[in-house]
């Protein structure tokens, strides 16, 4: 039999260094480890002259010394192979990370040790972990092995000595004398009596903890540089050496030390994480955080870059993939706050006996100071009394339009603001009054300048900064910043918000208290910039407005107020700012929260990376089932009827079902049904009755989430039943509360439990339990009557049991249910309740200088449930970790999903395909979209051996796929960039291993299409490498340094003309290719044009239902502006595809139209979702006008809105009268905004407007205008 094999990748994401120029040796001993090397190096040097001296001795065995990262390329180590170890006797590895970390080297030196009978080769851990398996691949004794580790672990240079010592008596009949290792302790006060007595009485003492191997290999040149900085610079340094903060033994060394010198704040340099954190997963368990220290204070991350400075001055990104993972993903588990790059690698000497290049840390002292201060300012912040400190709340503004102010996904933002105020005014802040509510709040900010340029001119200002204090501030930027700003936006006197020569800033100051409004970042100043300018640097006024808050009202911390603000996506790095990085420059070395929504990781960790945040994350919005409504109500009723009447009564069946097809086309529903359905009338009544259940399913928002409250009982209820939904596992907590209440009742569909999660309108024919039949009134006919009923018990149990406090014994006939609710009762719902007093409590505790929690982030609804409780500082994921193992088998089925509703569709395979991928969703999901892309193109990702770790891809053969390749094109968002690098290269790896491969037939479309485009390029004059390069390209993004897809300003402001316009702007902010390449980020926008000039279907995937496409703008930035720019390159429409990932078990494909007429339906529409926002006043109608705003966007960008929903949505939400009141009553500048925009769609003709709509709308910008001009 013939087996098929998958092709491997070998992928290494690091270049590597192809020739190392080593003579070869006896002995080679390998390590990972620079400071390791350093203490070899030192040690053979000791040994070498000891042995030269002593008569009776052999000399000792030539060795060389090599870093194993240098050899990680396949090429790299075969090199080496030939050149050194065929020579050599013996090899010592020291492996950080098992064998996983080197395979291709490890399995080399494996088959060189059998090559011979006279090799040796000892495989040690390069950490205090005992590896069984690197026990068993060594060809000695487990004695001498173990020795050897012994020997590296003790390190230091006598432990280095007496190891080439042991080596050379054991193999090379060397007599010198050799001695045992000596470890140093696993941690104590470094220099203890030299550093304390420079110690000053009036200073706060500070811990620097680093490594010990530090210490051993003699390499704290950087350490002592930086100890005296800290002394020169107001605070006593505590410097902590110790082996590992995992080692209980060092810990408890480090806590005493820490306790008994009154120790404020922790500065850390060390990597990994005390917390072991999985992959992304479902979850039952609140997630319980392990505290690192035992005292409450901070702990600020430094970062010791493995890079030199050259590389990471040149690098946009600052820091690679694997210092991303050690130094910045694993520390925030721990609830570290990431600060700043202080040290970069630089050649030390290079060391002629052993052929290696030693490296040492070289500080950087501008940055380490950057550290110092803001080290500073949190030991303020726990030293000074709360009535004497000045904290800012930040208010986010965009589009800066009156009726947008205070963004904040899923966030009652003003209305959260308001009790963030009350808490503080509780514990001593000085504030002597605060707003009776949100609407009071933003109606006294509306009395002062704002960001809108129309009253800049004539509203009262009650801050400014003189342009001499200003200009004194920006003298201080970095030259090249202040050049790039003056080029840009002139002189700060002829900047928008200067009056009277002073910027003004917008805000109002409740007592010592000051809640601004975030400036506009300047895309609504100069209109072309929209179009060509990714990186542009922010006005005059976006400095003065940090700049007053840092130096003349001198706060002592910021607090930006929801997901999210402008600060964090200024261009710079990605992260380890440098000082002409925007972020950094602008907000500079100050203490900073951050209140973010737990399910978006991301977008928070951009925060915590670029502005050193602490994220205090908060609950997602109440959450319900959308119902029918209206005439989605009557219609349920009718088809209810109907189907009553079957074979009963003829004339009645006859007359429903006229009803019904005469309703369904008076609502245009018939224009939402599946369209193969819509030319037969019994066709329309099955795909009616799948609508209709579908639309009643959806999950919806139901208002708003306010910091430190819940809602009424009846959401927290329906709240409830959203996170229990989903089945999480094994066990009986682990059951989805239907699939527990189906077992109950031992409800089956053909001998098999029924599964209410894939409930269909087939016919129910199993018993129908009378407590069941007694929670509805209406017909129970399908399977998906099975499932309301399962709801309806399920929230009156809950809201009887749970929410009013019965006892759960009356559940003992019902044990898989009672067991769950039980759980739910003590865990979830008290893990609830316990957020909102974390969510107020945190901010006052970081506010008070203490250490905030870290937890796990992800969509609880999703069976995160470890998520909670909430009002912790959130992490992310491991980007090595990416896809995870369960992303892939969702990323299989979706895959397998897409191509078959393409195939039904168009009865061909989908050919040239383009996704885009965002990192927020990478981070919540594990990589559903990077594994779906990888199924798609027949490519599979390989983990390290019991590790999460992905180490290599390996090709599916074509006979196994069973179908042609996808040819895939990823446009990623700028922050996916930044943290996955190490991803984008291994999918650009894959991309090019396929165009390499031979393969039988015309299935290995990539390779085709590659060929194709190279040989064109190559016709053209261009090089043939740099042609092969370029045809390869499938990996896209924004400019590096830059963020976003270029469609938000153009659309907020209104100016573009044609959809080529809105497709150049696409073009020209993602036409940067990103792979497995020094030259990431490269000008690529031919590539690109290529790309989505021949790309047939697009296609956006959703993980979560706490949020829809119509409440974002990145699905019609992303999903829309790729759409829109393939149908003007190519001049033919894309198919697009939505992908429900929302149930990990069963995704869901849907057409991009198709989720749009959902949205609209379920949520829109919806008077539950309308009746929600009402209740949240100002920010509940700014949600209705963002929701108009997205809509007309997706059809400004696909042409998938049609007039009947532009009518329906200005009948709900505009004409309505009561909903009109609300909005004039709550936030008239919305209503205006709404109007403009219908207006706009009618006016550009994406809405064929009855005049009589026109006319109306018309109207209403009169009375908004007079309303105006009343006040």
């Amino acid at each position: 039999m013939h087996l098929l094999a998958a092709q491997p990748g070998g992928f290494i994401e690091e270049e590597g260094i192809v020739d190392l120029a080593q003579s070869p040796a006896p002995l080679v001993v390998f390590s990972a480890a620079d400071s390791q090397l350093t203490a070899l190096s030192a040690g053979f040097k000791k040994v070498n002259a000891v042995s030269s001296k002593n008569l009776s001795s052999n000399s000792l065995a030539e060795t060389r010394l090599v870093n194993w990262t240098n050899l990680l390329k396949p090429a790299a180590f075969d090199l080496y192979e030939d050149k050194v170890l065929e020579q050599a006797e013996v090899v010592v590895v020291s492996l950080l990370g098992g064998k996983a970390y080197w395979q291709y080297g490890v399995e080399g030196l494996i088959r060189w040790s059998k090559a011979k009978s006279n090799r040796t080769l000892i495989l040690v851990p390069g950490d205090d972990n005992v590896d069984p398996e690197l026990i068993e691949l060594s060809n000695v004794s487990e004695k001498i092995q173990h020795q050897v580790w012994r020997y590296l672990r003790a390190g230091g240079l006598d432990n280095s000595a007496q190891l080439f010592a042991y080596l050379n008596q054991l193999y090379f009949a060397s007599n010198i004398d050799v001695n045992d290792p000596q470890f140093l302790p696993v941690a104590q006060f470094y220099n203890e009596q030299q550093i304390s007595r420079k110690w000053k009485e009036e200073q706060s003492v500070v811990a620097l903890i680093f490594y010990r191997s530090h210490l051993q290999s003699a390499n704290c040149e950087m350490f002592d540089q930086f100890i005296e900085l800290m002394s020169s610079n107001g605070l006593n340094p505590l410097p902590i050496v110790i082996s590992s903060l995992k080692d209980e033994q060092a810990m408890s060394v480090v806590n005493q030390l820490l306790s008994a010198h009154d120790c404020r704040l922790i500065l850390n340099s060390t990597d990994f994480a005390a917390n072991t954190v999985s992959s992304p997963g479902l979850s039952s368990q609140p997630n319980s955080f392990k505290r690192l220290f035992a005292v409450d204070i901070p702990i600020l991350q430094l970062v010791l870059s493995s890079s030199a400075l050259e590389d990471w001055t040149d690098y946009k990104q600052g820091l690679r993939s694997r210092d991303i993972a050690m130094q910045v993903v694993l520390p925030e588990m721990d609830g570290k706050v990431l600060t700043r790059a202080i040290s970069f690698k630089t050649e030390a000497f290079f060391d002629q006996k052993t052929q290696i290049s030693l490296v040492q840390y070289q500080l950087h002292s501008e940055r380490a100071l950057f550290v110092i201060e803001l080290a500073k300012k949190y030991i303020k912040l726990s030293l000074t009394d709360n009535k004497n400190k000045r904290i800012a709340l930040i208010l986010a503004n965009y589009p800066t339009k009156d009726g947008r102010i205070g963004n904040g996904v899923g966030l009652d933002t003003p209305n959260s603001t308001v009790n963030i105020l009350n808490a503080l005014k509780n514990a001593g802040y000085p504030i002597d009054s605060v707003p009776e509510n949100g609407n009071k709040l933003i109606e006294t900010l509306l009395e002062s300048v704002t960001n809108n340029p129309n009253t800049l001119h004539h509203l009262a200002c009650w801050q400014s900064l003189s342009l001499s204090d200003y200009k004194k501030a920006f003298a201080d930027l970095p030259l090249v910043s202040q050049q790039a700003i003056t080029e840009r936006w002139g002189k700060p006197e002829d900047d928008i918000k200067c009056r009277d020569g002073r910027l003004m800033i917008s805000g109002i100051r409740l007592g010592e208290t000051f809640v601004g409004i975030q400036p506009a970042r300047g895309f609504n100043i100069d209109l072309l910039a929209n179009y060509h300018d990714p990186d542009l640097v922010p006005p005059h006024n976006y400095l003065a407005f940090y700049f007053w808050l840092r130096f003349t009202y001198q706060v002592n911390a910021v607090i930006h107020v929801g997901k999210h603000g402008n600060l964090e996506w200024l261009p710079g790095k990605g992260l380890a700012l440098s000082n002409e990085c925007w972020p950094d420059a602008v907000l500079g070395p100050m203490p900073h929260f951050y209140p973010f929504i737990v399910n978006d990781p991301g977008e928070g960790a951009q925060a915590k990376r670029r502005t050193q945040a602490v994220i205090i994350d908060h609950l997602m919005p109440p959450m319900t089932r959308a119902e029918t409504y209206g005439e989605l109500a009557e219609l349920e009723g009718l088809v209810d009827e109907y189907y009553q009447a079957q074979g009963l009564d003829v004339r009645r069946e006859v007359w429903l079902r006229e009803q019904i097809l005469e309703k369904v086309q008076s609502t245009n529903i018939l224009d939402e049904l599946n369209e193969a359905a819509r030319e037969d009338d019994n066709q329309v009544l099955e795909e009616l009755d799948t609508y209709l259940c579908d639309i009643k399913e959806a999950q919806i928002r139901h208002g708003l989430h306010i910091l430190g409250q819940l809602p009424e009982p009846h959401k927290v209820a329906n709240t409830l039943i959203a996170l229990l939904r989903l089945p999480r596992g094994e066990g009986v907590i682990n059951q989805g509360i239907l699939h527990a209440l189906v077992s109950d009742f031992v409800l089956q569909v053909d001998g098999k439990a029924f599964d209410p999660l894939e409930a269909t309108r087939e016919q129910w024919l199993d018993e129908k339990p009378s407590l069941l039949m007694k929670v509805s009134e209406t017909l129970w006919r399908t399977h998906a009557d099975t499932r309301e009923r399962l709801e309806l018990l399920a929230l009156e149990w809950v809201e009887h049991f749970l929410l009013n406090d019965n006892d759960l014994i009356e559940l003992n006939n019902y044990p898989a249910t009672q067991a769950l609710l039980t759980y739910a009762k003590s865990t979830i719902q008290a893990a609830l309740n316990q957020s909102v007093k974390n969510e107020l409590s945190a901010i006052i505790d970081g506010l008070d200088g203490k250490f905030i929690e870290a937890g796990p982030s992800g969509a609880p609804t999703r069976g995160r449930l470890d998520t909670l409780p909430t009002g912790r500082n959130f992490y992310s994921v491991d980007n090595r970790a990416i896809p995870s193992k369960a992303a892939w088998i969702l990323g299989q089925q979706s895959a397998q999903a897409l191509i078959h509703r393409h195939l039904q569709e168009h009865g061909d395979y989908p050919k040239q395909l383009g996704l885009s991928v965002w990192g927020t969703a990478t981070m919540r999901t594990g990589g559903d979209d990077i594994a779906q892309a990888f199924a798609l193109m027949g490519v599979k990702p390989i983990w390290a051996q019991g590790s999460n770790r992905v180490v290599d891809f390996e090709i599916i053969p074509f006979q196994l796929l069973n179908r042609p390749r996808v040819d895939v094109t990823l446009r990623v968002s700028g922050f996916f960039r930044d943290a996955f690098a190490n991803v984008m290269a291994l999918f650009d790896a894959a991309v090019v291993a396929i165009s390499e491969l031979n393969e039988p037939g015309n299935g290995n479309l990539i390779q085709q299409n590659i060929k194709q485009r190279e040989a064109q390029l190559i016709a053209d004059g261009m090089v043939i490498g740099e042609a092969k390069r370029e045809a390869s390209y499938r990996v896209f993004g924004s400019k590096p340094g830059a963020y976003g897809a270029g469609l938000q300003g153009l659309i907020d402001e209104r100016c573009w003309e044609e959809k080529s316009d809105l497709a150049e702007a696409y073009l020209n902010w993602g036409g940067y290719a990103y792979g497995n390449s020094d030259k990431d980020g490269v000008q690529a926008k031919d590539a690109f044009l290529h790309q989505l000039s021949n790309i047939e279907v697009v296609v956006q995937n959703q993980d979560n239902r706490e949020h829809d496409l119509l409440d974002s703008d990145d699905y019609y930035q992303f999903q829309g502006g790729m759409s829109n720019a393939a149908q003007v390159y190519s001049g033919k429409a894309p198919t697009i595809y939505h992908s429900d990932h929302s149930n990990p078990s069963k995704p869901v494909i849907r057409t991009l139209k198709e989720e749009l007429n959902r949205v609209i339906r379920s949520r829109v529409l919806n008077p539950k979702w309308i009746e929600g926002m009402r209740e949240h006043g100002y920010k509940g109608a700014f949600e209705m006008g963002a929701t108009v705003d997205y809509l007309f966007a997706y059809d400004a960008t696909t042409d998938l809105i049609a007039d009947y929903q532009y009518e329906q949505v200005t009948d709900t939400l505009l004409f309505d009268d009561v909903n009109q009141q609300f909005l004039k009553d709550n936030n008239p500048q919305i209503m205006e905004e709404m109007a403009e925009r219908l207006m706009e769609a009618a006016q550009r003709g994406l809405w064929q407007a009855p005049e009589e709509y026109k006319e109306k709308l018309q109207d209403l910008l009169l009375q908004c205008d007079e309303m105006q001009e009343a006040k």
